[in-house]
């Protein structure tokens, strides 16, 4: 695991619960969108389903389908 994740993670616990699931509903959200942008990246310098899907950890299916349609990542425009 990341340095800084043990970081974040331990301040997170210090925090109140209920703060802390706040924060920890904001990263997801944070984080979710960077992952789109990266996939958008690596899409658009040739990187296939499949390599995007192992560096996700994730099935090649499952990155396709929820990656796919988002903004046009096929690499088409939507009309």
């Amino acid at each position: 695991m990341l340095t800084w994740v043990n970081t974040l993670v331990d301040t997170i616990r210090a925090e109140d619960p209920l703060t802390a699931l706040a924060d920890i509903a904001a990263l997801r959200t944070d984080l979710e969108r960077e992952t789109v942008v990266q996939v958008r990246r690596a899409r658009h310098q040739g990187c296939s389903w499949e390599v995007i899907a192992a560096a996700l950890g994730v099935s090649r299916q499952a990155v396709h389908k929820k990656y796919a349609g988002r903004g046009g990542l096929l690499g088409r425009r939507r009309t």
